[in-house]
């Protein structure tokens, strides 16, 4: 069965990086749809960048677009989230999820889910 294990959140200021880590097991993160979301306090979760099962192709919420990158390391079968020029509104726990063939990068077509990691960014 899948297993996804994130790290690397944390409190940072605005304007400054994280990056987050999800460590993937029982399946190949080359392979599947692989994708990051997160859920602030009060809101619903969302999907923020994802890569498609397919032709590798990523999709990133418009309001991350430019600021994050999402990748993957085949070697160490592991996700990332490149988080630059952060602002409070970023503020959120992240998730890594993953599935087989999804469809869209939305939390309906997602099956298997890490614990998630907190990001808090000050202002």
């Amino acid at each position: 069965e899948a297993q996804l294990v994130e790290s690397g959140g944390g409190l940072v200021q605005a304007g400054g990086s994280l990056r987050l880590s999800c460590a993937a097991s029982g399946f190949a993160v080359d392979y599947w749809g692989i994708g990051w979301f997160r859920q602030a306090p009060g809101k619903s979760r969302e999907g923020i960048a994802c890569i498609r099962n397919n032709e590798r192709g990523t999709d990133y919420l418009d309001s991350v677009r430019g600021r994050f990158i999402i990748s993957t390391d085949s070697a160490k079968n592991t996700l990332y989230l490149q988080m630059n020029n952060l602002k409070p509104e970023d503020t959120a726990v992240y998730y890594c999820a993953s599935a087989l063939m999804p469809r869209a990068c939305v939390v309906d077509e997602y099956d298997y889910w890490g614990q998630g990691t907190q990001v808090t960014v000050s202002s």
